[in-house]
Order: C-alpha cells, then sequence, then structure tokens
C-alpha cells in the first residue's frame, strides 16, 4: 500500500523544497506555481486517479457476470495513466486491480507475461492483452451495451 505513495511523495517533498528555495529567493509568486505544479504531477500519479480497485478474484467474479473487462494496473505507471485518461468516463465500466495491493493481481499478470509484471494488462473474455491501445479497449466496452 505504501509503494503507491513513494513516487507522489517525493514529488510533493521535491515541490516543497524547490518551493522553499524560491520563497527564499524573493520569488513567492513563481514558488506558488511551481508547488502546484509538482502536487498536480504528484496527484497524476498516485492511486486518486484510478476508479476504486478491487480484488483480482472479484474482477474475475464480475467479469465473468458482467462481461466487463479487467484492467491490471500500478500506481506510476506512464501506460496506465494514459489508458485511464483515453478511457475517460468509460474508466468506470472497468474492473481495475492494483497490483501492488493485490498478490493474486500481480501472479494473475505474471502468468500472463511470461513472468513479468507488464501493465497495463487488460483481460477480455478470459483472454489478456498487454497495453492495449485505449481505443480498442474502449471498443470493447462499446460491445457490451
Amino acid at each position: 500500500m505504501m509503494r503507491a505513495w513513494i513516487l507522489p511523495g517525493l514529488l510533493v517533498l521535491v515541490g516543497s523544497a524547490i518551493a522553499t528555495a524560491e520563497i527564499l529567493g524573493g520569488s513567492p509568486v513563481a514558488a506558488a506555481a511551481l508547488l502546484l505544479l509538482f502536487v498536480l504531477i504528484a496527484a497524476t500519479n498516485s492511486p486518486l486517479v484510478f476508479p476504486r480497485s478491487v480484488s483480482a478474484q472479484e474482477a474475475q467474479r464480475r467479469s465473468a457476470l458482467d462481461g466487463r473487462p479487467i484492467v491490471y494496473w500500478r500506481p506510476g505507471c506512464q501506460y496506465c495513466l494514459r489508458l485511464r485518461t483515453r478511457l475517460g468516463r468509460d474508466a468506470g465500466q472497468v474492473h481495475w486491480v492494483d497490483i501492488w495491493r493485490d498478490p493474486a493481481g500481480a501472479a494473475e499478470v505474471r502468468a500472463a507475461n511470461d513472468g513479468d509484471e507488464t501493465v497495463p494488462t487488460v483481460v477480455v473474455a478470459g483472454e489478456a492483452h498487454t497495453n492495449p491501445d485505449p481505443a480498442w479497449v474502449r471498443e470493447q466496452l462499446s460491445r457490451l451495451t
């Protein structure tokens, strides 16, 4: 759980240090702007921008019932963030599994990727797809409606 917050925490810490230096240098406006920038970058690299994660077992159960894709992801992954942002509102229709919080989810990803924890790994109808195009994932969601 704590591992997911290391990068965002470091970004805020570095931003605070730079902002402090700017304030001491007599530039409070620049300090505020830089701190805001670092906080925004930290937020986009945190678990906060992703829909609530469920366990791999729960995601598999739900997917079997409703046919929706399962996305295995981890905080700080730029490809996961790309998928999340490009899905937009449709991101809530997907079952998200944080592999850093769920060892069973990490095992599923390793099984699908020859032992590597490559994310995002999207499972549709029992078939794993590593780092698929967001448009393809959106297409899979549109087939459900």
